[in-house]
């Protein structure tokens, strides 16, 4: 048996059987702001913004999902090192914030493994100072372990509405070689990925409970008629969609 395997089906067995409530708190708040045409939006610094582009645009998910990205803290800025930097940087997440245009009632998505730096941070105080629900995905192990990067000396976990932990182990690495101190293979992405889809279809499942029988779903663009079949849930959602389509 390989090991990442392994641990990887335990951490997901733990995170079903111990975030099950706060998933579905999850859940039901973007559900409400689907229902009342609020926003999703989702942001994440470096590596933890893969969860970001899962969600975004992406054929099974909801149409409605608006990506944050920050040039300064994605993956294809050299050198690479100057993203740890700039999600480091206290006022960024602030400027990031500032050019979102989030509402009351809008639901903003936050990944962050450590949940300590400040850009991410940052991102929760803003938003939920415009009235937006903050649900934070981040290892609570981890981040109480480590010492917060920003003035505040708080973590994200302390400024979500709705958290949910993803039980990875501490540096996220998970299998242990022998002969060597430091592990291999993250599982924050392969975790959050399947906690964010999870979400998406049980929001759907309840929208779809609720009367709603056309769900904000992206259809797949390499399916024949899928093109026009978006651009008709665009315009029925467009009012909450803030990327161009």
């Amino acid at each position: 048996m390989f090991s990442y395997f392994n641990n990887i089906r335990n951490i997901l067995n733990k995170v079903e059987n111990e975030q099950h409530d706060h998933i579905n708190q999850a859940v039901a708040m973007i559900t409400e702001a689907i229902i009342k045409k609020h926003a999703i939006f989702s942001f994440g610094a470096s590596h933890a913004g893969i969860i970001t582009q899962e969600l975004y645009f992406r054929a099974g998910g909801l149409i409605n999902i608006n990506p944050i990205f920050g040039r300064e803290v994605m993956l294809d800025t050299e050198p690479i090192t100057h993203t740890s930097q700039m999600e480091r940087m206290v006022g960024y997440g602030k400027l990031l914030a500032d050019k979102t245009p989030f509402t009351e009632g809008d639901v903003l998505i936050l990944h962050s493994v450590s949940g300590r730096n400040p850009v991410t941070i940052e991102m929760a105080i803003e938003a939920r100072e415009k009235g937006v629900n903050v649900v934070g995905i981040t290892n609570l192990s981890y981040s109480k372990n480590v010492k917060s990067r920003h003035p505040s000396g708080e973590n994200l976990y302390q400024y979500c509405d709705v958290v949910i932990d993803n039980h990875g182990d501490i540096g996220d690495a998970t299998v242990q070689i022998e002969g060597i101190d430091q592990k291999v293979a993250p599982t924050s992405t392969v975790i959050g990925a399947t906690i964010v889809n999870t979400i998406v279809a049980e929001v759907v499942k309840k929208l779809v409970e609720l009367g709603h029988t056309e769900p904000p779903i992206f259809y797949s663009a390499n399916l024949d008629g899928g093109d026009q079949l978006n651009k008709a849930l665009f315009q029925q959602y467009k009012d909450t969609i803030h990327y161009r389509f």
